[in-house]
């Protein structure tokens, strides 16, 4: 784009501010928009009200240049989206022929048609229509006293794919330029320590930029630029992506994937390996991270989720002495659930976790202390990591996965397997 947008997000739903639906839609929105160099300024919430979202969208309007709504596109009375902001913008809404006819073909399948369902097909006069192949109601995008209006249906099964496939490309062809936006997915240094390292090259950049941005265990360098055209903005990238990767080294995992099970899916293709799991405080969530994944089942073989010491034993052959003397949560213990479960479904590598994801510790080892192994051809890495004591087990469990896959990626990409 041409110019620096101000974008505010509206996000409309009564349920919304009861607490009852955690609000996705915004948070993937802008996620969505950063990737394509456009910043988000505001978020708004609005319960299913008239005249409050009258008044969100006015303040909306005197300072955003972008409006995007999620919400209220429905057939119920109380989905009032539509109505109020073609009423602020002087616009009428219009019957669209085209989604009027073929707009309910994915509900007739299952039940009758209601007559208040037809309410979906009015669309503010001269919209594009981003046609719903996820759900029921159109979302649209229209532009009126020099503001860009965008409306979403609320259901992020709706909003998230229509963002991305009509939005978004509805968007960039706003202006002649092009903007071209990659990633950086990092795993081992934090956004502080990484913002650290660029901090006075980003605040003298205009084009391209640079901006870090932390995940929920990882976190990522996002570089953005605009140009007259793709390949244009691409060599304009080129020689920044380059020092980025040359600065960072081998803690970046990937360039424009979304998790580092897809590197390591990568990998696995690239070397015709296969692996298996041995989890315990994980409770299958690494295998269920990976199975995610289309193709897994040409890689991953199998896993044991085995909580405690007796299923351990019997079935990963852990010696009970073993586990006595040393406990569950022991250097020792990941080391035979690794060599264990690779032994038992003969595959090249094998990953295991033993730890404590809390509210309770083993009076050894604080809350927030996991062991994860890697077993391989003639050797076993383990590696030792303290979370926190006041981080959530549904942390501890996703950063120790995020631990078992780097160790994976590391050693089939031929860097050294850190153990601490």
């Amino acid at each position: 784009m041409s110019k620096t947008y101000n974008t505010e997000i509206i996000s409309v739903g009564t349920e919304l501010l009861l607490g009852h639906v955690t609000n996705t839609d915004a948070r993937d929105i802008s996620e969505m928009l950063s990737k394509i160099g456009i910043n988000v300024k505001y978020h708004t919430v609005v319960g299913d009200n008239p005249e409050r979202l009258r008044e969100c969208v006015r303040i909306a309007g005197e300072r955003a240049d972008i409006i995007i709504t999620t919400g209220g596109l429905g057939p119920t009375c109380d989905d009032l989206t539509k109505q109020i902001l073609a009423e602020c913008f002087g616009v009428k809404l219009v019957r669209n022929e085209t989604e009027y006819q073929g707009l309910y073909e994915y509900i007739n399948y299952g039940r009758k048609l209601t007559e208040n369902n037809y309410v979906q097909a009015m669309l503010p006069e001269g919209c594009t229509v981003f046609h719903n192949n996820w759900g029921t109601a159109p979302g649209c995008g229209f532009e009126k006293d020099g503001k860009i209006v965008v409306m979403m249906p609320g259901p992020p099964k709706e909003c998230d794919p229509m963002f991305e496939n009509c939005a978004i490309p509805y968007l960039k062809k706003l202006s002649g330029e092009q903007i071209v936006s990659h990633s950086v997915r990092i795993f081992g240094m934090g956004e502080s320590a990484v913002d650290q390292i660029f901090a006075e090259e980003m605040n003298a950049m205009i084009n391209p930029t640079m901006a870090p941005y932390a995940k929920e265990c990882d976190c990522l360098l996002q570089i953005t630029a605009k140009a007259g055209s793709e390949a244009e903005a691409e060599e304009m990238i080129a020689p920044v992506m380059q020092h980025v990767m040359d600065k960072l080294g081998d803690v970046v995992y990937g360039v424009d994937i979304e998790c580092v099970e897809e590197a390591v899916m990568a990998l696995l293709k690239e070397q015709k390996l296969t692996f298996s799991t041995a989890e315990s405080c994980t409770g299958g969530d690494i295998a269920h991270r990976f199975t995610d994944l289309p193709g897994a089942s040409a890689f991953f073989k199998g896993g044991a989720v085995t909580y405690t010491n007796e299923v351990k034993t019997a079935l990963l052959g852990v010696d009970p002495v073993l586990l006595e003397e040393k406990g569950a949560v022991s250097f020792e213990v990941a080391k035979a659930m690794a060599e264990g479960i690779r032994e038992r479904l003969g595959t090249d590598m094998a990953v295991s976790v033993t730890g404590l994801a809390g509210p309770d510790g083993d009076g050894v080892h604080p809350v927030g202390t996991v062991f994860i192994a890697l077993a391989v051809e003639g050797q076993t890495y383990v590696r030792e990591t303290f979370m926190g004591i006041n981080r959530t087990r549904s942390f501890i469990r996703r950063m120790a996965g995020n631990h078992a896959f780097d160790m994976m990626r590391r050693y089939m990409s031929g860097l050294p397997v850190l153990t601490e």
